[in-house]
């Protein structure tokens, strides 16, 4: 009898809320789901849903009860110590801002090495630049030098050179033109594939999350209103009104077929 995959992240009735003059915003309301070993778990849903405030609360970076994120049956509490940190890492939205603009792709990706204190930096610094498809030529250069499809490739690289089990991206290609969108998608397929990674992705984009997750979960005002397997998704078949307001609405779903494999 094949054992079941063991869930690498578990979120159990998240709830998070932030301070509006006198009152306080309830961001997230109630969200669960697990996430099994090497899976990649879609959020989608409109701007203001909520989706990227579930994201901040699994990487720790906006409060939460320890309760509601566990990592590998661990509660995570909202301060992290580096082991946490390194387990997971990050891949913001926009490759612009995301890069410190004063800084070499080499200094970029040497300053976590440094952090945690990571052995033969220069070999790790390579074979990241590598695993994303930069060469030599890049690691010296300044993020004003290099094209946005360089730019998140090289905040991927920063992501990967801890060697972290999860990864947490959001909307790494929504600034991207169409053509880049898919080589960064193909790319990010590759490397779970490659390292067994697992992933949440949140993003607006049905095509997007189509194409690389297993599970999505339709998020709006805050909280879940279905959870279901992408092909389902595709299918059309979707539970929820909402969930199939979001398929007809999404101009570019029809794409989610023929983005390709990586």
């Amino acid at each position: 009898m094949s054992s079941q995959p063991r869930s690498m992240i578990e979120v159990d009735d998240l709830h998070v809320s932030f301070k509006r003059g006198r009152g306080r915003i309830a961001a997230v309301q109630g969200v669960s789901f697990v996430v099994s070993a090497g899976a990649t778990f879609g959020i989608v849903g409109e701007s203001g849903s909520g989706k990227s405030t579930v994201l901040h609360a699994i990487a720790g970076l906006v409060p939460a009860p320890s309760s509601a994120v566990l990592i590998e049956g661990r509660p995570m509490p909202t301060t992290r110590v580096k082991s946490d940190r390194r387990l997971l890492q990050y891949v913001f939205q926009d490759p612009y801002g995301s890069l410190h603009p004063r800084q070499t792709v080499d200094r970029i990706l040497r300053e976590p090495l440094e952090i945690h204190r990571v052995e033969e930096r220069d070999a790790a610094i390579a074979a990241a630049l590598a695993d994303v498809g930069l060469g030599p030529e890049h690691r010296y250069r300044y993020p004003h030098q290099l094209s946005g499809g360089q730019r998140q490739r090289v905040a991927i690289a920063r992501a990967l050179v801890l060697s972290p089990r999860i990864l947490l991206l959001d909307e790494p290609t929504s600034a991207l033109d169409v053509s880049i969108q898919a080589e960064i998608l193909n790319l990010l397929a590759r490397l779970r594939r490659e390292r067994s990674l697992t992933s949440v992705f949140v993003s607006h984009d049905l095509a997007v999350v189509a194409h690389l997750c297993d599970t999505i979960a339709v998020m709006r005002l805050g909280r879940i209103v279905e959870t279901l397997p992408v092909a389902t998704l595709r299918a059309g078949e979707a539970g929820s009104a909402y969930t199939r307001e979001l398929i007809a609405a999404s101009k570019g779903y029809s794409r989610a077929e023929g983005l390709g494999e990586a």
